[in-house]
């Protein structure tokens, strides 16, 4: 046999004396084979080293047994935790992942995302900071299922896994008002609708409720950055603030540092609080009191809802809220 070749589910049909049938009914598991006709097709296909093509495989069935994850920011912690839930669960069904990163760019994402329907995934699991018109227009022409992880849909058109990320932020205010008059909103873009509208509608109702006013100037908006929030730490100390609450963990771990270098003191001159409970909230000294969510969970339910809808089955629920609580580290008193 010609070794130069890549060997072909008709070379171990033939070399084993079977039909292609049932070599594609040993490779998928399929229990309607004679053991002594399945240990000879195995023999076989371990002798010539017989790789199943995912998207051969696919022409037949329909299906490439591949999941795209669409993800903002591959270096951060957050998001690559939330990746590394959904691979272990797309693993136990049998699905191969194929990341790819949009690097916080929106025209890049839609590249991604059409750069994923080419390849014939059988879903998306997509995690960005917000739906773009773009992107829900090319979600909507694609017969291809698509679940969001850690990722808002204000329209409720797609089917989630988020915590109540509003909530949160109201829980987050009432610890810090029970010290401070003054609390700043340190956030990534605003137009992320996560920012803009659910936390930031968060941050004020949580205000209200502790009888404290609302102030533009309280607002902080940044890149989700470290050395961003390094540079913001003058501007958040000139404000008047003494307490933040923080969307991102890199934001947070570049403004308490940026606070040391002014010579403020963490928690003693100022408190933090952060998002996402991610490893950088350990990295800091003092560590960094957070949000915690499961974000392993996040994208390991996510997947499973993708794996119901691509198997045709009914969701329980579309939009899926995990909980959420407030873990006290050295940043807060």
């Amino acid at each position: 046999m010609n070794t130069d070749e890549t060997i072909t589910i008709y070379d171990v049909a033939r070399e084993a004396g079977v039909s292609m049938a049932t070599v594609s009914r040993v490779v998928n598991g399929n229990k309607n084979v004679k053991e002594n006709t399945r240990k000879k097709v195995l023999e076989v296909i371990e002798r010539l080293d017989y790789r199943p093509n995912a998207v051969a495989r696919g022409l037949a069935s329909k299906k490439t047994t591949t999941v795209g994850v669409v993800i903002p920011n591959i270096a951060n912690s957050y998001f690559s935790t939330l990746a590394r839930g959904i691979d272990d669960i797309a693993a136990m069904y049998k699905y191969n992942i194929v990341l790819a990163s949009s690097d916080e760019d929106d025209d890049k994402e839609v590249n991604v995302v059409n750069t994923l329907f080419a390849k014939q995934v059988d879903g998306i699991i997509f995690m960005g900071y917000h739906l773009t018109d773009k992107i829900r227009a090319e979600f909507s022409r694609s017969r291809t299922p698509v679940v969001l992880a850690g990722t808002v849909d204000l329209d409720h058109q797609l089917p989630s896994v988020n915590i109540d990320y509003g909530q949160a932020v109201k829980d987050v205010i009432a610890i810090l008002a029970e010290n401070h008059q003054k609390i700043a909103f340190v956030s990534g873009p605003l137009i992320d609708d996560i920012n803009g509208k659910i936390r930031l509608t968060g941050y004020k109702d949580g205000l209200k409720v502790n009888q404290l006013d609302f102030s533009e100037g309280l607002v902080f908006e940044a890149k989700y950055r470290y050395d961003e929030g390094f540079e913001l730490a003058e501007r958040v100390v000139n404000s008047g603030a003494t307490a933040a609450y923080v969307t991102s963990d890199e934001l947070a771990a570049g403004l308490q540092n940026g606070l040391f270098a002014m010579g403020k003191s963490v928690p003693e001159d100022f408190e933090i609080i952060t998002s996402n409970d991610s490893p950088i909230t350990k990295y800091t000294r003092p560590n960094l009191s957070t949000i915690s969510q499961p974000v392993y969970d996040l994208g390991a339910i996510s997947m499973r809802m993708l794996t119901k809808i691509m198997n045709k089955e009914e969701l329980d629920e579309k939009e899926i809220i995990l909980n959420h609580g407030i873990t006290k580290r050295g940043s807060t008193k």
